[in-house]
């Protein structure tokens, strides 16, 4: 069979699944996943990694998987089959898209998989791992995505298993608690507060690594140095549309996208994720909290410009 011919086949057998996924989405839950795991007997751990892997590639419901893992093997086997069982399954959608589209999407992509690609591009494996523990995309479509960046494939399934671990300990253990409330097991409070101490953990690590990833501040001195070479820089004013176009004047390069606004806009800046971007106010209070929403949203180079519009006002650098 022809490489023509092998793709069209894998493309079918890729949308069947998918489609015969969502036809039958109802009668797949926890409750049958436990009887075909119990009808394998000892080869149960192994039947469910591969369930597990055809259901990452075919959009199943990866809650449903974690949460039974931990119910049916307990914390630690359970983390290590739901976790070997999302990265296969991670693998082979990576590896569908590389092999279908990878070539056509590399000539003409943009939004959202251009900014996949740049981000791989400019940060290799450490992109996949921040991706990996920031939710920025919904996970089965993130991995057919990877699938089209140049990321080297031992990069791609080394981060993915690791930093994939935190949030599978996580949901495994909680899935686990269930069963153990289900059944009247011992020292339930305990287990509960460390489940939910788990799931803290997990949603803090947005946040923290948000944190890990800021970028000092800039002054305006730096920043017209940047503008004057002719770098490729975004500079966004996050001041009121009134403070933009008030007696400060704003720097003529900037766009205004209010503070206020920033976290329900953030789609205007799909494109800039892996740019340098300065943000600017009046000094530059509010230009640190929207910093903050920046790096935990995945962009990659933020800094705030230190002084605001009253340093370079001070300056006699010039208004737009």
């Amino acid at each position: 069979m022809n490489s023509k011919w092998l793709r069209i086949a894998l493309f079918v057998v890729l949308v069947s699944g998918i489609s015969l996924a969502v036809i039958y989405r109802d009668q797949f839950n926890a409750e049958a996943l436990e009887n075909w795991v119990n009808g394998a007997g000892a080869a149960g751990p192994v039947i469910y990694i591969l369930i597990y892997a055809l259901g990452t590639l075919f959009f199943l419901p990866g809650s449903i998987l974690t949460l039974t893992g931990g119910a049916l093997f307990g914390p630690l086997i359970g983390t290590f089959v739901n976790l070997t069982g999302a990265t296969l399954g991670a693998l082979g959608s990576f590896l569908v898209a590389r092999y279908l589209a990878h070539d056509w999407v590399v000539n003409k992509t943009g939004g959202r998989i251009k900014t996949l690609m740049d981000g791989v591009e400019n940060e290799g494996w450490r992109f996949v791992a921040f991706v990996r523990l920031v939710p920025l995309f919904p996970f089965n479509i993130l991995n057919y995505a990877l699938g089209l960046t140049p990321i080297k494939l031992v990069h791609y399934v080394v981060a993915t298993y690791i930093f994939m671990l935190p949030g599978a300990i996580a949901y495994t253990y909680l899935g686990y608690v269930g069963r153990e409330a289900i059944a009247g097991g011992e020292g339930l409070i305990q287990k509960g507060m460390l489940a939910l101490g788990l799931l803290a953990l997990v949603a803090f690590l947005p946040r923290l690594i948000g944190q890990l990833r800021k970028k000092p501040m800039i002054s305006v001195n730096e920043l017209k140095a940047m503008l004057d070479a002719g770098e490729d820089i975004v500079i966004i004013d996050v001041r009121t549309a009134e403070d933009f176009a008030g007696k400060l004047g704003h720097i003529k390069q900037a766009i205004n996208l209010p503070l206020e606004e920033m976290s329900d806009s953030l789609s205007e800046l799909d494109g800039d994720l892996e740019k340098t971007i300065a943000l600017v106010c009046t000094t530059d209070r509010r230009s640190e909290k929207a910093a903050q929403t920046l790096t935990r949203h995945g962009f990659a180079d933020v800094h705030v410009v230190k002084g605001g519009m009253k340093d370079w006002n001070a300056n006699g650098y010039p208004l737009g």
